[in-house]
């Protein structure tokens, strides 16, 4: 599983292996030998992969179609899909996305917009709240000190 995980990200990386095996500072052969589950590599060699590959140790581990590897984003960053917007501006967010960050029923969302981008992003309210209080505290102490 791991053999075919490092060989389905090496090649959407487009790395040949003597260059993913430099990387990781083993030879060629052996990065051939994971690649073919002949061998595994130690914990040190996974990290060191699943940072090169930007993925968790889980997902270089795990059970991963081709298909998967291509929808994965770089470590923390996540693609749930594409949503479409109701006649009243309703969007569904992806159940993946509701499970991962917690979100359920009756949760308050902050929804903030960039003009340059076009972009928006959607935060929980509890959280941002925290962090804008955070932000508030420290200008305040700034202030003060001077």
């Amino acid at each position: 599983m791991i053999g075919m995980n490092i060989r389905i990200l090496r090649k959407k990386n487009k790395m040949s292996q003597e260059i993913l095996a430099e990387r990781v500072n083993v030879s060629r052969q052996t990065m051939a030998k994971w690649e073919n589950e002949e061998a595994l590599p130690d914990i040190q060699k996974c990290q060191m992969l699943a940072e090169i590959f930007q993925v968790t140790l889980d997902q270089l581990s795990g059970d991963m179609s081709e298909e998967e590897a291509e929808q994965l984003g770089p470590k923390g960053k996540h693609f749930f899909g594409v949503v479409k917007v109701g006649e009243r501006g309703q969007i569904v967010i992806p159940k993946q996305a509701r499970e991962l960050f917690q979100i359920k029923a009756g949760d308050k969302l902050v929804v903030l917009g960039e003009d340059a981008t076009k972009g928006i992003a959607i935060l929980k309210t509890d959280g941002f709240l925290e962090f804008a209080e955070m932000i508030r505290k420290a200008e305040q102490a700034g202030e003060e000190s001077e």
